[in-house]
């Protein structure tokens, strides 16, 4: 009993995180519902299959795996291009693949070379610090105008039907992980949907779930058509990858972080062994038309919030999202989640990442130079996150794709303001030897 709550809190909590990416960008590319259907159908497998591979040969913790929001931003960005008729829909959509394709073959390469812990020394307490906060500012936008109702049912304004039932789930939410009972603790996410869903059931505001031409289906392999090479798209590829390492990284010291202060035991992480399993489920993105899967940091807040630390509930959830994949019934009753309430539910377990972020500042020294570079980073990097989109789109691919992306810059930015300081300190010890 306590294995199948712990599993089926685990799936809820992969659901409700899972959902909104592949909605995202089928309006982006103004798909159908049907396509975005297929296009979740597609999600769900390479969710289930990446979470499976990590857990059993790669990282072997239970960290949810989980559509990149970089790749996010850059099929929003190819949407984009499409919209204005720059590129066709299946040209962008083909070259997407291709970038999936390619950014797979890197993170092989990598592990194939032994480069993994070159590349992780730059991923100082600072880096992972600077990253959790702008992660969380990044995200603070969606999730405040998701539980608002902005988007949801194709509103573009506050609707407080939809709000005020969010903020009742939100409430939930916060105050069932302080419960003085264990089972509402521990079951506090799938006790806060189950909640949110009702309220907004009993309202008449849950969307019609999308009824399905067929009992099962498997997902379709390249279903967008065989994959194109652009230049475009093989620049952004490899930058994207250098990029999605420091995510792998970092989503996975945060998790050994919050198993040590717990106290529960893990072994080392094989990062040569864990990068070839990512580029084995970013490859599968490419093949099955979706996006590559990495692993996502907010699961460290939500297993300090149910304190679920066990591998086992986390591998058979991820085969059931990947068994749902081959139910398109099954794929459309859970895609009817309202997103109003995903977002709710999970509003803790990523504003705990602050937290983490303070946590990590507290194992270095914050002296005058550390300040500096924080506070620099952040403000260049939130201040991205104001810079309208079509502000930067006369900008080149790989810059359009950066400029508005403020965890990308502000981390960016950190990781060489740090390195270079520290250039700058060694060249400046050797001259004083010489002196």
């Amino acid at each position: 009993m306590k294995l199948g709550l712990a599993s089926f809190q685990w799936l809820v909590f992969i659901l409700a995180g899972s959902l909104v990416a592949p909605l995202a960008v089928g309006h982006a590319f103004g798909f159908s519902p049907q396509d975005i259907a297929d296009f979740m159908q597609r999600t769900f497998l390479i969710i289930g299959i990446s979470g499976v591979l990590q857990t059993m040969f790669g990282h072997r913790l239970p960290i949810m795996e989980n559509p990149a929001g970089l790749w996010w931003g850059v099929f929003a960005v190819y949407g984009g291009l499409v919209a204005a008729g720059t590129l066709t829909l299946e040209g962008g959509l083909r070259q997407l693949e291709m970038g999936m394709l390619i950014a797979g073959a890197l993170f092989i390469v990598i592990a194939v070379l032994r480069l993994t812990a070159v590349i992780g020394k730059l991923f100082t307490p600072l880096v992972v610090g600077t990253y959790l906060l702008l992660l969380v500012a990044q995200l603070s936008g969606s999730f405040m105008k998701g539980m608002l109702g902005v988007g949801y049912r194709a509103s573009t304004h506050v609707e407080l039907q939809v709000a005020i039932p969010a903020l009742i789930t939100l409430l939930c939410a916060m105050l069932l992980p302080r419960s003085s009972k264990a089972f509402l603790r521990n079951y506090s996410v799938l006790i806060s949907l189950c909640v949110g869903w009702l309220l907004f059931y009993l309202l008449g505001i849950t969307e019609p779930i999308q009824p399905s031409s067929a009992w099962v289906s498997a997902p379709m392999p390249f279903a967008w058509g065989l994959p194109e090479l652009d230049s475009g798209i093989v620049m952004t590829s490899l930058f994207v990858s250098l990029l999605l390492i420091a995510n792998m990284m970092t989503s996975i010291r945060v998790m050994e972080g919050v198993r040590k202060n717990a106290g529960e035991k893990s072994k080392p992480v094989n990062y040569e062994r864990t990068m070839l399993m990512m580029g084995a489920n970013t490859g599968l993105g490419g093949i099955f038309s979706a996006m590559g899967c990495v692993p996502i940091s907010g699961t460290a807040g939500f297993i300090m919030t149910t304190r679920i630390y066990e591998r086992l509930p986390f591998i058979i959830a991820c085969v059931l999202i990947a068994g749902i994949s081959f139910f398109p019934p099954a794929t459309a009753f859970f895609a009817s989640i309202p997103m109003p309430v995903g977002y709710a539910t999970i509003f803790i377990p990523f504003a705990s990442m602050v937290g983490l972020g303070m946590k990590e500042f507290k194992s270095i020294s914050m002296n005058e130079r550390n300040r500096f570079i924080l506070g620099v980073s952040i403000m260049m990097g939130i201040g991205c996150m104001f810079i309208p989109a079509e502000a930067v789109g006369e900008l080149p691919g790989l810059l359009k794709t950066m400029a508005n992306n403020g965890l990308i810059v502000g981390m960016i930015l950190c990781m060489a303001m740090e390195q270079g300081s520290r250039l700058w300190d060694r060249k400046a010890g050797k001259s004083e030897l010489k002196q």
